[in-house]
């Protein structure tokens, strides 16, 4: 009974597991491709009207305006459209977390153990998740997938996450960079009932027994591992051989960052803390009071990444806009930063939006889109190859209608990844044509490009 209880859930669950069969991964690109009379934002805050983008192979070859197209290439003239590079969602648990409510199996984004360095989400990762069409749809080409990506009996150290590229047939072809950071969630020091509701229904902050003193003890825990850790691989350790410390040897020859995911000041001081005794990499993750320590912050050149923008504060008496203001905080401050969506609800998706909301509240929408492309690269040790459209770089490229940043008018036409033209079909997409054609809305029409 419990077999056939699986295999319905998963068989109703169809919308987050299984792909389209008819949405497949594009083709190496073997030829030459130009995209003429753009409007190129090439992340960096440089705008060029009327320029075009020389692709040849998986390659950027040319940009800029008064550059030719090649004879021999594949033309796309996208006058009046807004040429962008490929968005890159900073964390994510896309592709290992799929029927959500019970079905455990279904589900590798958290794993049995307190401790675990050497689990790679890599190996996880799922590329046949129809959520990966509809990241692609809104323009999102890059995400990076983090092991126990949500709230509530949180392992102390996850694993680690890698980040992939969203069109492939598995995760060896998907990897884009493998295993680049690991994941440390900070215990808390202090009860907080933040996020949506909880600063307004339940007062901000809370005392809870000894939350300090719990939180103190588990922080020790994780430390003294590290220095274990950094015993192990200096010699001590005779003929015997521990994989868990194993696993550390990226940090502590700084190859790989430390994502330590917190929110309030204390316990990004702590972050902090690590990076001084260890000489880690650090980064913030979540960093909801970041704006609060943003001068100490730029001091130790931490970065952070903003899980969510669309929240209502941490305490009572921040201003109710400032999840909103803290972009352009961090901005001023010289962090470097970068936007992200973790919510469940969207799945990522609203990646764009929540940068555009920034722009409202002080940022420029050049920095703004900073903030999910360079930025987001920078952070994730990938800008050699992508977060900007510049010759030398992978053709990762996104071509739409309207402002990416705006809801009201961004629709994505056009996406390459590494010179490939993907497939932006998802299932909404597909359903919509299905209906509008059954009652003669709108017919279905060859695609324009």
């Amino acid at each position: 009974m419990k077999h056939i209880f699986l295999i319905l859930t998963v068989l109703f669950s169809g919308s987050t597991v299984f792909a389209q069969p008819d949405i497949y991964p594009a083709p190496e690109n073997k030829g030459v491709i130009a995209l003429t009379n753009a409007t190129i934002h090439v992340g960096n805050g440089t705008v060029i009207e009327n320029g075009t983008i020389v692709i040849n192979g998986s390659k950027i070859e040319k940009v800029g305006v008064g550059v030719s197209a090649p004879a021999n290439a594949k033309v796309y003239n996208v006058k009046g459209k807004q040429v962008y590079p490929g968005l890159i969602s900073s964390i994510s648990n896309l592709g290992i977390k799929e029927v959500s409510g019970g079905v455990r199996g279904t589900d590798d984004y958290n794993e049995l153990g307190d401790i675990n360095p050497s689990i790679r989400s890599i190996v996880a990762y799922n590329t046949d998740n129809q959520i990966v069409n509809v990241m692609r749809t809104n323009g999102i080409l890059f995400a990076n997938i983090v092991p126990q990506n949500e709230s509530g009996g949180r392992s102390l150290i996850p694993g680690t996450s890698s980040v992939v590229q969203l069109d492939a047939w598995n995760w060896e072809d998907a990897a884009y960079k493998m295993d680049g950071q690991m994941h440390l969630n900070m215990p808390s020091l202090t009860q907080r009932f933040g996020g949506r509701f909880g600063a307004f229904f339940f007062g901000g902050q809370q005392p809870q027994g000894n939350a300090a003193a719990t939180g103190l003890k588990r922080i020790e825990e994780a430390k003294d591992f590290f220095r274990q850790a950094k015993a192990y691989l200096e010699g001590n350790h005779g003929n015997t051989t521990n994989l868990k410390f194993e696993a550390t040897k990226s940090l502590f020859d700084k190859s790989q960052s430390l994502f330590i995911h917190c929110d309030g000041v204390k316990e990004m001081l702590f972050a902090i803390d690590f990076k001084k005794e260890f000489g880690f990499n650090v980064v913030i993750v979540g960093g909801a009071d970041s704006w609060q320590i943003a001068d100490i912050l730029k001091a130790n050149d931490i970065p952070v990444i903003l899980e969510q923008m669309h929240s209502l504060p941490q305490s009572t008496d921040d201003d109710v806009d400032q999840p909103f203001k803290t972009p352009s905080m961090l901005q001023k401050a010289g962090v470097l930063f970068a936007i992200c969506d973790v919510d469940n609800t969207t799945r990522g998706r609203n990646l764009s939006y929540n940068a555009g909301t920034a722009a409202a509240y002080g940022l420029t929408k050049e920095q703004a889109l900073s903030a999910i492309t360079l930025n987001a690269a920078k952070i994730l040790r990938v800008d050699d190859k992508t977060g900007t459209i510049e010759a030398g770089k992978d053709a990762n490229i996104i071509v739409s209608e309207g402002d990416i940043l705006d809801m009201k008018e961004s629709v994505v036409e056009l996406a390459f990844i590494q010179g490939r033209k993907v497939n932006l079909d998802n299932k909404q997409t597909q359903l919509s044509d299905r209906y509008q054609y059954k009652y003669g809305i709108k017919l279905k029409e060859p695609a324009k490009y």
